[in-house]
């Protein structure tokens, strides 16, 4: 049987006006992408996430991003490569600390908003990244033909490919901008057929109309966007009718 990944951001809901339920989506994910404490998160967060990851059997992947809490990490933040290194070193261990005493550990990591969106082309700071996931002993996931992957490469680490089932793109593969039209979607229905068709056609309908080649391991809901529980419930049962294992991609937790 094809299998796939099913992974979400998630520990994010400190923020009033962001909510998020994760009890509901580790029941439906396979792998946790878990903030580390900057763009959202917190040690009681991230302990009741890991305690629960591992009762259900989902893997916990590090999600730090630039340490700005007041933009949820979204904001373009210049920082100089030195100290997005110190920054994504001290997430990384705040996480393996929490992960550690809830009797479990970070499988991979993948940065958050808009520091992940800097590095599909940004190479001195895809290097930072990788840097860093070596260090840890993490696998990298993140956008296919990225400087991250290349990155990753380079470091002698694994790439883990991802697609959004829940994002619009643009017809050169890249996404679009939450400031555009057509950024997020909503439409259940549709997000779990454009699931089926990354995952078995490995491609995804661009905003223009064209078709555009993905070829992912792993797919992305996001669990802050308003009705992710049911778009992960839609996509999980569509992948199960198209004949589609949902499994984590690095393994037991």
């Amino acid at each position: 049987m094809p299998a796939i990944d099913l992974n979400s951001d998630l520990g994010e809901s400190w923020l009033p006006d962001v909510v998020g339920d994760d009890e509901a989506m580790l029941a439906l994910v396979s792998s946790a992408n878990l903030a580390c404490g900057a763009h959202g998160g917190d040690p009681t967060t991230m302990a009741a996430v890991c305690r629960s990851a591992a009762a259900r059997g989902v893997v916990i992947g590090a999600h730090p991003s630039y340490d700005d809490r007041a933009g949820f990490g979204r904001r373009h933040v210049d920082v100089a490569p030195e100290a997005l290194d110190a920054q994504l070193r001290e997430q990384v261990a705040r996480l393996a600390g929490v992960a550690a005493a809830a009797g479990g550990a970070a499988r991979y990591l993948k940065p958050h908003g808009a520091l992940y969106n800097r590095i599909v082309r940004d190479a001195e700071r895809a290097e930072v990244v990788a840097r860093v996931a070596a260090a840890a002993g993490l696998p990298v996931m993140g956008m296919p033909g990225s400087a991250i992957e290349r990155a990753a490469r380079e470091a002698g680490i694994r790439f883990v490919a991802e697609a959004f089932v829940d994002r619009g793109y643009r017809p050169d593969g890249s996404l679009v901008p939450r400031s555009e039209p057509g950024a997020v979607l909503h439409d259940v229905a549709l997000v779990a057929a454009r699931a089926v068709r990354l995952a078995v056609d490995g491609s995804v309908v661009a905003v223009d109309g064209s078709i555009v080649r993905v070829e992912a391991e792993s797919l992305c809901v996001h669990g802050d966007t308003p009705g992710a529980v049911a778009m992960a419930r839609a996509v999980r049962e569509a992948l199960a009718e198209a004949g589609v294992d949902v499994r984590p991609v690095l393994g037991a937790p």
